[in-house]
């Protein structure tokens, strides 16, 4: 089974999440989107698995939220995936993937309903 944890190893519920997915010895695929954004697919694709809208996925107190006026609800879809792929900081985390499902791990437990 291929798992894949979107991380920011900064973020405490990020480091919870994959050490509890650890403590079940599964060993996810660490992707620090931090470092390398996901592609639109890729966003797109998440989005869809968790069923959520764009400005659902989004961290609104992040300094960059409030800067670029995200909350506009005149914003279309299209936008606020932009935003996200041009500023990845704004992706809620931690993501993780498994069985073609997606589960934000907040909090942490959340994940194992979809392993």
């Amino acid at each position: 089974m291929s798992i894949k944890i979107y991380h920011n190893p900064r973020c405490s519920k990020s480091r919870q999440t994959l050490q509890l997915l650890e403590e079940k010895g599964i060993q996810p695929e660490i992707i620090e989107y931090l470092k390398k954004a996901p592609s639109k697919t890729e966003l797109e694709s998440v989005l869809s698995m968790l069923n959520i809208e764009p400005r659902d996925l989004m961290r609104k107190g992040e300094a960059i939220y409030k800067e670029q006026n995200l909350k506009d609800d005149s914003l279309s879809n299209v936008q606020l995936i932009t935003a996200m792929l041009e500023n990845p900081i704004l992706i809620e985390r931690p993501i993780v993937l498994a069985n073609g499902k997606a589960a934000i791990g907040r909090p942490p437990e959340s994940v194992l309903d979809i392993l």
